[in-house]
C-alpha cells in the first residue's frame, strides 16, 4: 500500500473513530443487553413467559373489562403484541360513530383531560381514545411509565432514544434518532478503512498479540485481533443499525409529502401492514362480540407463527373485522409476513396470507435485516454468541482509545495538545467503563425496590452514572479508571442473581430445573460477568506487576 493511501485510510479511521467513541460504546454496551430485553423484563417481573400458556380467551376478558370504562363500540382497537404474546401494547380510538363519540367526549372528567395531557406516551387530541400497555401472564394494566422494566430501557438506550427528550428539534426525526443514525454510518467509514489499514497483513497479523510489550503495542494488538475477528459481525450491525434509523428518519417526513401523513396508509402500499379501510356501518352486530375463536383460527392454520399486531376494526359494528398480522418462528421459516382478516359478521376470510411460504420480496429484505440486527433467529446460543461479539465491540472501542492516546503521548507534542488529548481520553473511558458497574447497579436497585417505574431507573442509572464518570474524571487516572470499574463491576455482578434471589426466592438453580429459561438466563449471565471480570482483573493485576 503507498503512503498515501495509507494516510488517508489512517486519517480517516482515527477521526471518525474517535468522534463517536463514547455513543458507540454506550450503543454496543446497552445493545448486548438488549438482545435478552425479554428475558430482563420477565427477570424483573419475576414471572416467566416461556412458561406461559397462550389462551386466547384473555383478548376477550380485556375487552370485557374495558367495556366497564367506556363504551367500546364503533371504536377501532389495537394490540401491538410483543414478548412472545405474553404482553401488548393496547391502543382504542374515538368512536367511529359519530352521535356516540359526542356522547363520550361529553362524559369526559376534567381530570381525565388533565391525566390524558400529562400521559407521556398517550396520543391523540381532546378526544377519549387511550393508550396502555396489558401483561396477559398476571393480567395487570398500566401505562408505559408504569409499566417500564430495564429491558426496555436498555433497548432504547442502544437507539440513543433518551436523547429524544433534549429539547433539540431537527425536524426530519427525534434527536437521539438522528445522532444514533450518524453514529452507525460514521462507524461504517471507521470499519472499512479500519479493514483497509491491516489488509496487506491481515493473515500474518491475525494470531499476533504481544502482552509483555510496550503499552502502545498491546493496545494495538487488541485493537487489530479483536477488531479483525468482529469485523464482520460489526459490519452486519453498522449497515443493519444505519438501515433502521434511516427508515424510521425517512418515514415521517415521505408520509407527510405523499400521504399526508397517514404512516398507516403508507405501510399499507409497500405491503408492511394489511389493509383496514373498512367503513363503519352504523349497524350493530347482531351476535355476541368475541375474538378469540378468530385468533384460535390463525393458530391452527399455522401454529408455528406469533401474533405482530391485533386490530379490531369498528368494534360491534355489522361490519366488524378482526385483522391478524403474523410472523413465523425463526425454527419454521427465517422470512416471511402473514395476514388473516376475518368479517365477524359471518365469519367470512377477507384477506389470507401464511407466514411460512410465499414470502416476498420485501419481507426477505426485512427478515434479514430484522433478523440479523436482533439476533433472534438461533436461540439463546446465538444470543450469547452476539452477546460476545457486543462486549468484543465495546474492547474495540476502549482499546482504540487508548492507541490514540498512547500514540500522541511523545516529547514532540505540545503541553497544551498533550493536555487535551489526556483529558479527552479520561473523559472518554470513565463515561465508557462505568456502564458496567452503573447496570449492575441498576440491575439489583429495581430487584430490591417495592416500587419500579420509568423515572426509578432513570433517576438510578443516570445520577449512579453522573457520579461514577464524575468521580474517575477527577481521579486523572485512566489505570485505575479501568481496573476499579472492572472490579466493581464484577463484585455487582455476583450481587445480582444473589439480590433476586433472596427477594423472589427464585434462586438460580430454581430457575433452570424449573424450565423458568428466561429468568434463569439474567441470573446466569450476571454471574458469568462476575467470574470473567474478576479472572480478567486478576490476569491484568499480575501483568501490571511483571511490566513494572
Amino acid at each position: 500500500m503507498n503512503n498515501r493511501n495509507y494516510n488517508i485510510y489512517f486519517n480517516t479511521h482515527t477521526i471518525s473513530g474517535i468522534i463517536i467513541c463514547a455513543l458507540l460504546y454506550v450503543i454496543f454496551f446497552a445493545g448486548s443487553f438488549a438482545f435478552f430485553r425479554n428475558e430482563i423484563a420477565a427477570w424483573q417481573n419475576n414471572a416467566s413467559y416461556k412458561t406461559y400458556k397462550e389462551n386466547h380467551q384473555s383478548f376477550d376478558k380485556l375487552l370485557d373489562s374495558l367495556k366497564g370504562e367506556a363504551n367500546l363500540h364503533g371504536r377501532d382497537i389495537n394490540f401491538y403484541m410483543h414478548r412472545e404474546g405474553t404482553s401488548a401494547y393496547v391502543g382504542y380510538t374515538a368512536s367511529n360513530d359519530t352521535i356516540l363519540n359526542k356522547e363520550n367526549l361529553s362524559k369526559i372528567t376534567p381530570e381525565q383531560k388533565a391525566e390524558k395531557k400529562k400521559g407521556r406516551r398517550r396520543r391523540g387530541g381532546d378526544d377519549d381514545s387511550k393508550n396502555f400497555t396489558y401483561n396477559f401472564v398476571n393480567q395487570k394494566v398500566g401505562d408505559y411509565a408504569k409499566n417500564y422494566d430495564m429491558g426496555e430501557f436498555l433497548f432504547r438506550l442502544h437507539f440513543l432514544a433518551q436523547l429524544n427528550q433534549v429539547p433539540i428539534s431537527v425536524g426530519i426525526a427525534p434527536f437521539g434518532y438522528l445522532v444514533a443514525g450518524i453514529t452507525a454510518f460514521i462507524f461504517l467509514f471507521a470499519l472499512i478503512t479500519g479493514l483497509l489499514l491491516h489488509w496487506d497483513k491481515l493473515v500474518s497479523n491475525f494470531f499476533v498479540f504481544r502482552p509483555f510489550s510496550k503499552w502502545k503495542t498491546v493496545w494495538t494488538d487488541m485493537h487489530t485481533a479483536l477488531g479483525v475477528i468482529g469485523f464482520p459481525f460489526q459490519f452486519i450491525f453498522a449497515v443493519t443499525g444505519t438501515f433502521l434509523i434511516v427508515n424510521s428518519v425517512l418515514a415521517l417526513p415521505f408520509s407527510k409529502l405523499l400521504y399526508d401523513g397517514d404512516q398507516q396508509k403508507m405501510y399499507q402500499d409497500i405491503g408492511v401492514s394489511a389493509k383496514e379501510d373498512y367503513a363503519y356501518s352504523y349497524k350493530s352486530l347482531n351476535k355476541d362480540v368475541k375474538i378469540a375463536p378468530f385468533l384460535d383460527m390463525a393458530k391452527t392454520k399455522w401454529p408455528e407463527s406469533e401474533f405482530l399486531r391485533i386490530v379490531v376494526k369498528n368494534y360491534a359494528d355489522s361490519n366488524m373485522h378482526v385483522i391478524m398480522e403474523l410472523e413465523p418462528h425463526f425454527n419454521s421459516s427465517f422470512a416471511g409476513s402473514g395476514i388473516l382478516t376475518v368479517k365477524v359478521a359471518d365469519n367470512k376470510i377477507v384477506e389470507e396470507k401464511s407466514p411460512l411460504t410465499g414470502a416476498s420480496y420485501g419481507d426477505y429484505v426485512r427478515s434479514i435485516i430484522y433478523r440479523l440486527h436482533y439476533g433472534d433467529y438461533g436461540g439463546y446460543p446465538l444470543k450469547m454468541v452476539y452477546f460476545i461479539l457486543g462486549v468484543m465491540g465495546c474492547l474495540v472501542i476502549i482499546s482504540g482509545i487508548l492507541i490514540w492516546l498512547v500514540a500522541r503521548d511523545k516529547n514532540n507534542v505540545i503541553p497544551r495538545k498533550r493536555k487535551f488529548n489526556f483529558w479527552a481520553a479520561n473523559v472518554f473511558t470513565a463515561i465508557c467503563l462505568t456502564m458496567l458497574p452503573v447496570t449492575a447497579i441498576t440491575f439489583i436497585a429495581i430487584k430490591v425496590s417495592p416500587k419500579v417505574d420509568q423515572d426509578f431507573i432513570y433517576r438510578v442509572y443516570f445520577y449512579a452514572w453522573l457520579l461514577l464518570s464524575l468521580y474517575y474524571i477527577i481521579r486523572r487516572s485512566i489505570r485505575r479508571t479501568n481496573r476499579e470499574t472492572l472490579l466493581v463491576g464484577s463484585i455487582l455482578a455476583f450481587i445480582v442473581p444473589i439480590a433476586n434471589g433472596l427477594v423472589t426466592h427464585n434462586w438460580l438453580w430454581k430457575t433452570f430445573v424449573d424450565g423458568q429459561t428466561d429468568l434463569f438466563i439474567v441470573d446466569f449471565l450476571w454471574l458469568m460477568i462476575g467470574i470473567i471480570g474478576l479472572l480478567a482483573f486478576y490476569k491484568t493485576k499480575k501483568f501490571f506487576q511483571k511490566i513494572q
